[in-house]
């Protein structure tokens, strides 16, 4: 069944053709003018005690006062987890593509952006270009199709401005959109001054103006943009550990981080397996890279902070998902169990401190509760048959949008017990990250005092081995000191015997003169 969408242009209770109704000079102008209408002033004198009286019914009495809310949530709560299947936008292509990115829109989340493009190396020429935006109601058809200069790898929508959006392409450009203006691309970056590489992640900014972004790519730069001029980058980090700027030896960037309560500081998570942690306001390029925490043993396909309690994050990479704190770099407070299938992107519950969810290349959705079950998931849902790339959950928690291999964005509805928030929930999963937190604090202490041990009785050892090396004798000194010593035994024991036998002699001459 197909679903098509008509407009239509009207006067009443809309703006006139000749008013702008973005303009507010002209909307405020227009108000006034009119208000001053004779047949607008009579009219509003009319109606005035009509809606008097429905005001007065209104404040007396609210009819959508609802008892018992809290019996009716803990009896829902109480009830087995669940996710159920809402809707499953296909890629309207023929040749299917990986979704490798979703974003909702900001506007009460009707809308669904997705980019596609192929994962398999320089298969990318056979396919279509065209990513979309997806009306989750009308599912049949995209609402609009985007025309970037190449696939998008990532695309995002505008927090402050829900028409706007940003694409990373697969040839390294990143691309803007304004809906307004239809599909194709209101301005994209020059070849030469983008990335190198494929760029997956793109992350919009909290400036004034709403038109600052910033993109991470596995050519090791991390480059920030202004929309408005999208010639070239306004600012460029390499990420160079040894912080001499060197785009050679420079980590690859797969995922980025970026909150809003921490304007200055992000995070860029590495194919290398690294986190780096940077700070954008740094006066030089080699301070703007603060630390790093040596995170999974494969790439780091997501990284995010936790929305209530940002000093903790959540990386997913190789088989398992990690829990960190911004105090211990050497290791993770909390980590999964490593599984069969690798983890492929994560993030956490806009509403529920302690709920996150990952996907994984067999299809699967994992549904965590680690203030229920730390070893565990609380819910795992075959999603579909091929892999899950990709992961977003809407801002109001119950809807989850999942992205496979085969070009399917699956919408999962999950159960409230999963999505309306608990009673202290917070404060409890604050607790929990506090004291897990002291318990890596003291083992790792406890490992460095091991450590300087080791290190301490290595090096007595060394100085004790050097001592003997330095005293030993070659075996014609070792010869000559035996013979030496026996020489020395022979001569004293001569002596003592000489001595004896004078003694005798002294006792033999007495006796005789005695007698």
């Amino acid at each position: 069944m197909n679903f098509i969408s008509h407009g239509m242009n009207h006067v009443e209770g809309g703006w006139p053709k000749d008013i702008d109704h973005e303009n507010m000079e002209q909307t405020i102008r227009f108000r006034k003018k009119a208000g001053k209408n004779e047949a607008y002033i009579s009219s509003i004198l009319q109606l005035g005690s009509v809606m008097e009286l429905c005001i007065r019914q209104n404040n007396a009495i609210d009819k959508y006062e609802q008892y018992f809310e809290d019996e009716e949530e803990e009896e829902e709560n109480h009830n087995a987890p669940y996710a159920k299947t809402m809707n499953v936008l296909r890629d309207p292509h023929q040749v299917k593509r990986t979704v490798t990115s979703l974003s909702w829109s900001p506007d009460r989340g009707r809308k669904l952006a997705a980019a596609y493009s192929s994962v398999v190396f320089q298969q990318t020429s056979q396919l279509s270009t065209d990513s979309y935006i997806w009306d989750i109601e009308k599912p049949s058809i995209p609402e609009m199709v985007l025309k970037p200069p190449s696939p998008l790898v990532c695309l995002e929508y505008n927090p402050r401005v829900s028409y706007t959006l940003m694409g990373g392409c697969y040839n390294g450009q990143v691309a803007y959109w304004d809906t307004r203006r239809g599909c194709q691309t209101v301005a994209y970056s020059s070849v030469e001054h983008s990335h190198k590489d494929p760029v997956y992640k793109v992350i919009w900014l909290q400036s004034k103006t709403g038109t600052d972004a910033f993109s991470a790519s596995t050519d090791g730069q991390v480059l920030w943009w202004d929309v408005r001029k999208l010639s070239e980058p306004t600012e460029r980090l390499i990420l160079d550990l040894s912080k001499e700027g060197n785009l050679g030896g420079a980590l690859g960037g797969i995922s980025l981080e970026f909150e809003i309560t921490m304007p200055t500081k992000f995070m860029v998570g590495t194919e290398e397996g690294l986190i780096i942690s940077c700070n954008r306001k740094a006066k030089t390029p080699a301070e703007k890279i603060v630390c790093t925490y040596d995170g999974h043993r494969g790439s780091v396909y997501a990284v995010q902070r936790n929305p209530f309690l940002p000093k903790n994050f959540l990386t997913v990479g190789d088989w398992c998902a990690r829990i960190w704190s911004e105090d211990i770099k050497e290791s993770s407070i909390i980590n999964t169990k490593n599984g069969v299938s690798e983890l492929m992107d994560a993030c956490w519950s806009p509403v529920r401190p302690s709920v996150f969810f990952t996907v994984k290349m067999n299809g699967v959705l994992d549904i965590w509760d680690i203030l229920f079950n730390q070893s565990d998931p609380t819910l795992s849902v075959k999603v579909c048959d091929g892999g899950l790339y990709s992961i977003r959950v809407e801002e109001n928690g119950r809807l989850v949008a999942c992205g496979s291999e085969k070009g399917e964005a699956t919408l999962l509805e999950i159960s409230s017990g999963l999505s309306v928030p608990q009673k202290n929930e917070k404060s409890l999963v604050a607790a929990m990250f506090e004291r897990e937190t002291k318990r890596e604090k003291i083992l790792m202490g406890r490992q460095r005092e091991i450590r300087l041990k080791e290190r301490c009785r290595s090096e007595q050892s060394r100085e004790e081995e050097v001592v003997r090396e330095d005293g030993e004798e070659s075996p014609q000194e070792l010869l000559a000191r035996a013979e030496k010593d026996f020489y020395s035994m022979v001569e004293v024991e001569l002596k003592r015997r000489r001595k004896g036998k004078d003694l005798i002699e002294e006792q033999v001459v007495s006796e005789d003169k005695q007698t």
